[in-house]
């Protein structure tokens, strides 16, 4: 076996200088493509694969690289795939406009805190969630094959067989970025449509509308890629209730008086959406219910290591058992809460509306919220990563549990204290504590998937702890000013004032929002969301009936919420692209030498795809925030963009899709047989 994979006590590289640089620069570059694109279409990836790949590739050349540096490196770029989700609720505040910008420190702030604190509570659940828990890990088990495989420590592979496998692999990513940047530019020029578009009615003149927006985007291809077959239907399942049923019911009780579109839209906006709040919601409390039990094992573990440190016997536990001290997690969380502290008082005093008369009670209520509610999201999260993948897990969800919690909260604690007219503030001021949380649930959701991989490849999970929480700062900081860069380009569907012909969807953000005008402003229509639950108790029955009848099928409660409540733009062609992946990775079983690395390589390509068109996103963005045009690289008119470009953009997606994948299956088969 190779040296790389010894578990002895001598010194090695694993938490270096140069890999936390590689790592923090992977982070800068996937946080930028992940706010884009998450903003745009909903859903955001796990980055810990990708980096995985591109970090061997760099650290070959270096004397001395190991797999748990290479494992270290990937740790802190993960945080670009979760920290970024904090999109789902921080535009909330545009969105109510309590906000114009994202001030820069004050944004900084809440994703760095409330991530360090996300990392300080991931500690206790590792040994209920993945030491002593059966939890299949997805993304983390296929992080650490990559790793062990870069490392030459696979079986029966050689130096040269991973040498050629890491070629193959960069190769990947490089391509599927390439060609989906190249695409989104081809899009940007409107020479091939960015969308397909159709709206129609439903049982006749007096009848419902409904309709489609198929999305052309290499990047929500790959996400279908990704997330597997299975969460593609059943996102399909959520489309099917949510327009074939919900947009043409309720659509059908009002009067057309403008556009089939803009009907549509504000009744999917307005209407459709909650009933997917209300699915997802108790597809959250569902988990929770699971969770009780491996919570206090976990918790009791922590603290038997926590003796055993205690009485001067460290050594005697393996190096996979030492986690950062639980007195010093104890303290790094009360440190955190001090600034987050400051920051709920500076909110509260300067949000006037009779805020900062209640000041205090604020702040200690709200200091309470954020460390109850913190735990129990960060165990919720790791359960959900643990079961589903990281990407699959529905943060949304969480943030709507969160979010109607602290309305309430506000509603009975303090409302009837404040003057006629507040009601703003206190939407502001639960979507300011909701992101805080948010931030914590977000990086839990990430950290237990990368320390299951630490636990596969014999690293040291106090080490990979610190690394997340450099990664949390990085991805902090360039949060922001892409933000604040997208919100100046296309702003936000829905935000107060004139809209953007390419306005970012931000459909989250717009949900969460929604749900804590409504539960603050009493305007919320309850029986929209005892409609989702509804749905969620059946899908909850359908798929525990799936999982126990059959070998592999089952329906997500929470991919079928957010199905219902994502625009079709976002949902369609990930299930095209769940379709696409399931049949490559058939292909390969059928037809390669060795399928597994000839699927691997096709998660590759597709988390490049996602990485190219991310960032290309937010280049363009620049273009548009500069040039002050919605189009800046447009090079044809209205009557081409809407003609022939919508068959010359989908033929054109179609083929070049066909030939990315037979070239991936072709490389598979020559990195296989060096």
């Amino acid at each position: 076996m190779s040296a790389q994979l010894s578990s002895s006590a001598s010194p090695r590289a694993e938490l270096t200088l140069r890999g936390v640089i590689i790592g923090v620069v992977i982070t800068v570059v996937f946080t930028a493509a992940n706010v884009f694109f998450g903003l745009k279409a909903g859903l955001t990836f796990a980055t810990s694969i990708p980096a995985a790949v591109i970090s061997m590739a760099v650290l070959r050349y270096f004397k001395g690289a190991t797999m748990q540096e290479n494992n270290i490196v990937q740790t802190v770029a993960s945080a670009a795939g979760t920290l970024s989700s904090i999109i789902f609720v921080l535009p909330g505040l545009i969105l109510i406009g309590w906000w114009t910008g994202f001030n820069y420190w004050t944004s900084f702030a809440i994703c760095a805190l409330g991530g360090i604190l996300g990392v300080m509570y991931s500690i206790p659940l590792r040994r209920a969630l993945v030491t002593n828990s059966d939890l299949p890990y997805p993304e983390g088990v296929a992080c650490a094959e990559v790793l062990k495989v870069g490392a030459g420590g696979g079986e029966g592979v050689s130096a040269e067989a991973a040498a050629e496998s890491n070629r193959a692999g960069l190769l990947a990513v490089l391509w599927g970025s390439i060609v989906s940047a190249v695409f989104a530019v081809v899009v940007a020029t409107r020479v091939f449509a960015g969308d397909v578009v159709h709206y129609f009615r439903v049982g006749g003149d007096k009848g419902g509308v409904t309709g489609f927006d198929f999305f052309l985007s290499f990047a929500l291809f790959g996400i279908g890629h990704l997330v597997g077959l299975w969460v593609g239907i059943a996102m399909l399942v959520g489309a099917l209730i949510g327009w074939g049923w919900g947009v043409p019911h309720f659509s059908a009780l009002v009067p057309l008086t403008g556009s089939m579109a803009d009907l549509a839209g504000a009744t999917w906006s307005h209407k459709v959406r909650f009933v997917g709040a209300g699915t997802i919601g108790v597809a959250a409390i569902w988990t929770l219910a699971k969770l009780v039990k491996p919570v206090i094992t976990g918790l009791t573990s922590a603290m038997a290591a926590s003796r055993v440190r205690g009485a001067g016997n460290a050594a005697l536990l393996p190096r996979t058992e030492h986690d950062i001290p639980i007195g010093q997690v104890g303290l790094i969380s009360l440190v955190c809460l001090l600034p987050i502290g400051w920051l709920i008082a500076n909110f509260a005093t300067t949000a006037g509306n009779g805020l900062g008369d209640h000041v205090m009670a604020l702040v200690v209520a709200g200091l309470i919220f954020v460390v109850l509610m913190s735990f129990f999201v960060s165990a919720v999260c790791g359960y959900m990563a643990g079961l589903i993948g990281s990407s699959n897990s529905p943060l949304s969800g969480i943030g709507i549990i969160v979010v109607i919690s602290a309305a309430l909260l506000l509603v009975f604690g303090i409302r009837s204290a404040l003057p006629a007219g507040s009601e703003n503030a206190l939407v502001a001021f639960a979507l300011f504590i909701t992101s805080i949380v948010f931030a914590a649930a977000a990086i839990a959701n990430n950290n237990l998937q990368d320390l299951k991989t630490g636990q596969l490849v014999d690293a040291t999970p106090s080490k990979q702890q610190w690394a997340l929480v450099i990664g949390v700062i990085a991805g902090a900081a360039i949060i922001p000013p892409i933000l604040d860069l997208l919100n100046h380009a296309y702003g936000f569907v829905g935000a107060p004032g004139p809209q953007r012909a390419n306005a970012l969807p931000a459909p989250q953000a717009g949900l969460i929002s929604a749900l804590a005008q409504g539960v603050i402003k009493n305007n919320i229509d309850w029986s929209l969301i005892e409609i989702g639950a509804g749905i969620g108790v059946v899908m909850i029955i359908l798929d525990e009936v799936l999982r126990r009848t059959t070998k592999s099928a089952h329906l997500s409660p929470l991919a079928v919420g957010l199905g219902i409540y994502l625009p079709t733009q976002s949902t369609l062609m990930v299930v095209v692209g769940a379709v696409a992946g399931w049949w490559f990775d058939r292909r390969a079983d059928r037809a390669s030498k060795n399928p597994e690395a000839t699927k691997q390589l096709g998660v590759l390509l597709a988390s490049g795809m996602i990485v190219g068109e991310g960032l290309l996103g937010v280049v363009i963005a620049a273009f548009v925030a500069f040039s002050g045009k919605d189009y800046p690289l447009d090079l044809v008119g209205d009557a081409f963009a809407s003609g022939p470009a919508l068959w010359v953009g989908g033929v054109a997606f179609a083929v070049v899709m066909v030939l990315l994948y037979r070239w991936v299956g072709r490389l598979a088969q020559t990195s296989t047989n060096a």
